[in-house]
């Protein structure tokens, strides 16, 4: 059992009840991300209750029995993530145990106190925030997600983010596949896609990609190569930031981008006459640069799959 817990079963319910409440409010229904310091802000009923640490990535306050937040942090693209913290093909999450540092001292990891206070959230069933990382110093807070099974011999707890825990199928049936996609949908719908957005719009500092728009209520983060392919992770160099009409465009082939990070309009498109939208949206764009690119390089468009992408619009 984990250590602590001067909170009762009911305070603690009211102690995550209002952290998830504070939490959609500041992040606008989930939709935009929260620097460490805002987060810090929370409080609750004076007991200066924070919701996550910024030293560790499983976090229990003293005052409960079980684990309130998990934390993942951001790597740049390229680098080896401290945790391998991903979907799987049951459409639901990994979730590492924390690890000690001591090779030595591995074997008994699973009775570590962060893990116990995992397990112990995992035997109450009790909602846990997720802080995912999308850069620096800044987190998408993914909530409420359930941990719903263990496996110690990976040392790795399974994430649910959605009621379907509880749906009892038959193993190997077509109710079983069709709850398989079901969750893998609803799990990118809820997680990577929010996450996708906020890598995509902190690297191109809210901007149009194309034509540099910087209003976020107009802009979208676009795949590059889409997320039902292989190759569609939900990665930043994946993405583009780019405004509604112009990802419309880019979706619909009307509007390419080469490797070089040349915009290209479709020949059709550049004889018609269709007023200033059509002329200064799309036409003016036509063999120029992009207008925005992400400052850190290794977030910069993947230029293998820009090249992938550009073929299908050329065949389009």
């Amino acid at each position: 059992m984990p250590s602590g817990g001067s909170f009762d079963d009911s305070e603690d319910d009211r102690l995550r009840r209002e952290a998830m409440a504070w939490l959609t409010i500041r992040t606008n229904d989930g939709a935009d991300p929260l620097s460490y310091l805002d987060i810090e802000d929370f409080r609750f009923a004076d007991e200066g209750i924070i919701l996550r640490n910024r030293y560790t990535g499983i976090w229990k306050p003293r005052q409960l029995e079980a684990a309130l937040s998990i934390t993942t942090t951001y790597s740049l693209p390229g680098s080896k993530p401290p945790y391998e913290d991903a979907i799987h093909s049951d459409g639901r999450i990994r979730y590492k145990w924390r690890q000690s540092k001591s090779e030595a001292k591995r074997r008994d990891d699973a009775d570590l106190a962060d893990n116990r206070a995992l397990r112990e959230a995992m035997r109450l069933k009790k909602p846990l925030i997720w802080f995912h990382g999308v850069g620096p110093g800044l987190y998408q807070a993914i909530f409420p997600v359930f941990l719903v099974a263990e496996e110690p011999e990976l040392k790795q707890f399974v994430v649910a983010t959605d009621g379907t825990q509880d749906i009892p199928v038959a193993p190997a049936s077509v109710a079983e596949e069709a709850l398989r996609e079901y969750v893998e949908r609803t799990t990118l719908a809820r997680v990577h896609q929010p996450v996708f957005r906020s890598m995509v719009m902190r690297a191109y500092e809210t901007r149009c990609a194309v034509c540099e728009l910087k209003h976020g209520q107009l802009l979208d983060a676009a795949h590059i190569v889409p997320d039902s392919h292989a190759n569609g992770i939900a990665a930043v160099t994946n993405g583009l930031a780019l405004c509604k009409i112009h990802h419309s465009a880019f979706d619909a082939r009307i509007l390419g981008i080469d490797p070089d990070y040349t915009v290209h309009i479709r020949p059709d498109l550049l004889e018609e006459i269709d007023g200033p939208m059509l002329r200064y949206g799309l036409q003016e764009r036509h063999g120029q640069k992009l207008m925005a690119v992400p400052k850190i390089r290794s977030e910069r468009p993947d230029r293998r799959r820009l090249e992938s992408s550009f073929e299908r619009f050329l065949a389009g």
